[in-house]
């Protein structure tokens, strides 16, 4: 199903708890070490910890292979779209199919301005001359606020995107935003990733069999080549590799 509602509100443990529960986590499914947990086992220990109120999908719409996954474990748990105005068609087709196939709850989170304020106030096309600010008024700084209301959220950080994530854990405790992170997905490879979407028959974004590995913003995404690391069309031609979600 699908809304665009404000996430839900949920009476939160401390920080304190919640950061212990992180740690425990780790150790119980065996993050990074040779008997690590499955992404099945790792949903299941959040659903074991946490109700489905209190935990929340972020998902780009690249495909629906992490909401799919929770779902199985903490059905109609709420799956969080950064709508920052400046998406492809595809991926915006991606998300209403989220809605439709899954027993999620999708919630549209909107950044303070359209995009037309932002033009207004910044110039146009913030986001070629200072993409960082731009992320962060359109991403990062609306996505802090939507968590707020709970107490975990999943993410489809891989370690085979990139150098930086090379040693993402399973669970960890997000300072930044002051609630648990899960990666369940932090083993997996992008063939992995889509043998799971094939097998389950979840949706995946047209632009992924097109070239586009990663996909983020219409104007800062670039198809990759065969071979070439699967972020490298993101902000193509810049020193930014992330857009500051996870960092």
């Amino acid at each position: 199903m699908t809304v665009s509602l404000a996430p839900r509100v949920t009476a939160k443990r401390t920080h304190d708890e919640l950061r212990a529960l992180a740690e425990q986590g780790n150790i119980e499914l065996g993050s990074l070490t040779d008997h690590e947990a499955s992404p099945a086992e790792v949903v299941a220990w959040v659903a074991r910890n946490f109700g489905a109120d209190a935990a929340a999908v972020a998902c780009s719409m690249a495909d629906a292979a992490l909401p799919h996954l929770v779902a199985e474990h903490l059905p109609g748990v709420d799956v969080l779209f950064l709508d920052t105005g400046y998406h492809f068609a595809e991926t915006r087709f991606t998300r209403d199919e989220v809605g439709r196939v899954l027993d999620v709850r999708i919630v549209d989170v909107l950044p303070e301005q359209t995009v037309a304020e932002q033009d207004a106030e910044f110039g146009a096309k913030l986001h070629d001359r200072d993409p960082a600010l731009c992320c962060e008024r359109r991403k990062v700084g609306p996505l802090k606020d939507a968590l707020g209301g709970y107490e975990l959220w999943f993410t489809g950080v891989r370690r085979d995107e990139a150098p930086t994530r090379t040693n993402t854990p399973l669970v960890a405790w997000d300072e930044r935003n002051g609630l648990v992170k899960v990666n369940p997905l932090a083993s997996w490879t992008f063939d992995d990733l889509l043998d799971y979407a094939g097998a389950h028959q979840v949706p995946v974004n047209l632009l992924v069999s097109n070239g586009y590995p990663s996909i983020g913003c219409e104007p800062c995404t670039k198809p990759v080549a065969p071979g070439e690391d699967p972020r490298s069309g993101r902000w193509a031609g810049l020193s930014k590799t992330e857009c500051g979600l996870h960092t």
